[in-house]
């Protein structure tokens, strides 16, 4: 018998997260990591950082790190916002920002932490397929709503839309806050940071976890206008105001400074992407134009979830997912060139089978 207090605990179905395997000897191409070392920078931040400063509560408006990200992308320190990640962004721009009774409207297939973050804060939310090339269909968003959020590049499809499809996007949502979430941007989308100052109600969310090889460190940020902006600060100081560490800031300062080793290392990204993803093709396989540091393939001849399976027996681990429309495709990050060599090997042993 259910005891009276187990009925005033929240259910819900969560996010769930790539496998994570203990065995540490495996390629690991399932969670959209980045192959690279964080930039050398960041390496000196670490080696000369004094854990007598962790006794300190760190800058709780961080203004060191906004000020660096502010400076590269040519804003005002009052148009940055910060978090422990991007999913920490996005969920307190949800808690902030999408409070009507209107549906938050968002693609079929796309980053499934959202429908989470609705079912969490009560939000309803509504979607539209994408087409049948996996494309989203700005037309689909002209409807009344509570509000607008689409990955771009989209996940895990991997595809990008350009700057006319967001100005367009936000023609028909004059009423709605918009987010468009830029996750993967770095690795040949483009980014619609340089619309802000003419759209009030756009917001542009990004991580420091992809191209900036800081997955561990958890720092995400969104830049838009002050109004939205300090809306942010306001839901995440009511909770928690020290949301980025110590040491996240400064290494994540040091990280923003080198652009010299981040768009190198997006480089070889997408160059192993692009070679990657041509082999994929000589064997037969469907794979999607990416934008992202990840590839979407199929191959009508053969199940995915059984070649998913497959290659983890071969310590390759590559993501699969149970969706419909969707079920037999899998996403495959873009490791180191080794690692892909591997993935290559392997798959091509499979495929002969």
């Amino acid at each position: 018998m259910e005891k009276l207090w187990m009925k005033n605990l929240r259910k819900i179905d969560p996010y769930v997260p790539g496998e994570q395997s203990k065995n540490k000897n495996i390629v690991k191409i399932n969670a959209n990591e980045n192959p690279y070392p964080p930039s050398p920078e960041v390496e000196k931040v670490l080696k000369n950082f004094s854990s007598k400063n962790l006794r300190l509560y760190p800058d709780a408006n961080a203004f060191s790190l906004k000020k660096a990200i502010a400076d590269y992308y040519g804003v005002e320190v009052k148009n940055v916002f910060l978090g422990n990640g991007s999913d920490d962004v996005i969920a307190v721009a949800f808690q902030a920002l999408f409070n009507s009774d209107l549906p938050v409207v968002y693609p079929d297939l796309t980053y499934s932490f959202y429908p989470v973050w609705c079912s969490l804060f009560n939000i309803p939310y509504k979607n539209y397929p994408v087409g049948d090339d996996f494309r989203i269909n700005v037309e689909d968003y002209k409807e009344p709503n509570g509000g607008v959020i689409i990955p771009n590049p989209n996940a895990p499809t991997s595809l990008g839309e350009g700057l006319d499809f967001v100005e367009k996007l936000m023609e028909y949502n004059s009423d709605s806050v918009v987010i468009i979430d830029e996750a993967y941007v770095d690795f040949g989308g483009v980014s619609s940071v340089p619309l802000i100052k003419k759209y009030e109600n756009l917001l542009i969310t990004n991580t420091f976890s992809k191209s900036r090889s800081l997955a561990g460190m958890r720092i995400g940020f969104a830049i838009g206008s002050e109004t939205l902006i300090s809306v942010l600060e306001a839901v995440k100081n009511s909770y928690n105001s020290y949301t980025v560490d110590s040491v996240s800031i400064e290494a994540g300062k040091a990280s923003m400074l080198d652009d010299r080793y981040f768009k190198e290392t997006c480089k070889k990204i997408i160059a192993t992407r692009e070679r990657v993803t041509a082999e994929m093709r000589e064997m037969g396989f469907k794979v999607l134009d990416s934008c992202a540091n990840f590839i979407f393939a199929t191959k009508d001849d053969m199940s995915m979830k059984d070649m998913f399976e497959y290659l983890k027996t071969k310590d390759v681990y590559i993501r699969y997912f149970s969706v419909p429309r969707i079920e037999n495709y899998v996403r495959i990050s873009i490791g180191s060139d080794d690692e892909m060599d591997i993935f290559l090997k392997e798959l091509k042993g499979y495929v002969k089978k």
